[in-house]
């Protein structure tokens, strides 16, 4: 951990929507290393006790508020924003949902389902899903951001050129992120975290899980990035390789399509395999299975492929 002081912005400094006019929460020096507090991606709104009577309660004006903002000294357009991701400090429990509407699979799975979970914060134990299944966390956080230079509030949802709600798993302990800065200081803030995910997060939500992200921040004079990038401090899929995996795809000439047909397939696979509910096979998939393009270059088809990990059930 760093060893200079660390600064807090706390839970309740939170905002709905990127804007340049955003007052900071807290303003530092580059070198500085801050704690975040935030709030679960429902805003509060599905907690502990939650039912799946709740989803359709949701006001989605509040859904994915992030922590801050923070501002940078010195930050001006055209630098880059370096930040490296220290720790996490996990809640120990988190939510999953199929809401209706959104997802990948949205028209084939048109009713709500509510998934709680709970795990151990200190160990990060794999964590109980259905009969039998364990699945290996990662904490990371899922929006993480600066403002963009167009004036007005921009949705939290789409992310954008200068990050937001990019969903990155491997935005995890040790990785450091590179934004592009488009507004004096910054303006930079998280939320969105999670205890694992799946890349494609295909049903739309992944272990939501309200946690403490400390992270350290500096400047990178002139980078001009034209979108973010990011150096991961090692193999970012350890956690889930042990057993091998199981993998579908989908093929034809349109990715979403083929990325589409790959995720149903693996749902198929997994309730006919281990009896789940295809809901519930769903919501598994979008926290521990992987979506990757496999070919892109045999045109006109392409394929996607769907890499779920054994070690869930093994």
């Amino acid at each position: 951990m760093p060893s200079s002081p660390v600064r807090t912005i706390h839970q309740h400094q939170h905002h709905l929507g990127w804007d340049r006019a955003n007052t900071p929460a807290l303003t530092v020096a580059p070198g500085s290393t801050v704690t975040f507090e935030t709030v679960d991606s429902s805003g509060g709104q599905l907690g502990q006790g939650a039912t799946v009577a709740d989803i359709a309660k949701l006001d989605f004006s509040k859904v994915n508020p992030v922590t801050g903002p923070l501002f940078v000294d010195g930050a001006e357009p055209g630098d880059a924003l370096k930040v490296t991701i220290e720790a996490f400090q996990p809640s120990g429990w988190g939510w999953t949902a199929n809401i209706p509407g959104f997802g990948l699979l949205a028209e084939q799975f048109t009713e709500p389902a509510l998934q709680l979970w709970q795990y151990d914060a200190a160990t990060l134990a794999p964590a109980m899903y259905g009969p039998g299944g364990r699945v290996p966390l990662k904490p990371f956080v899922g929006t993480i951001g600066l403002a963009l230079a167009e004036a007005g509030t921009h949705g939290i949802v789409p992310p954008r050129r200068v990050g937001g709600n990019m969903d990155v798993r491997d935005l995890a302990a040790g990785t450091v992120l590179y934004l592009p800065v488009e507004v004096a200081g910054g303006l930079f803030s998280l939320g969105d975290t999670h205890a694992a995910q799946g890349d494609g997060e295909v049903c739309g939500t992944a272990i939501e899980s309200p946690m403490a992200v400390t992270l350290s921040v500096d400047l990178v004079k002139g980078a001009k990035l034209p979108f973010p990038r990011f150096t991961t401090p090692g193999p970012v899929s350890r956690h889930l390789d042990g057993k091998g995996y199981e993998v579908t795809t989908g093929i034809g000439p349109d990715l979403f399509q083929a990325a589409r047909d790959a995720v149903s397939a693996m749902v198929d696979l997994l309730a006919d395999r281990f009896g789940l509910a295809p809901v519930d096979a769903y919501m598994l998939c979008s926290v521990c299975a992987d979506l990757r393009i496999s070919e892109i270059v045999d045109q006109p088809n392409w394929v996607v492929s769907f890499y779920f990990p054994r070690i869930v059930f093994e």
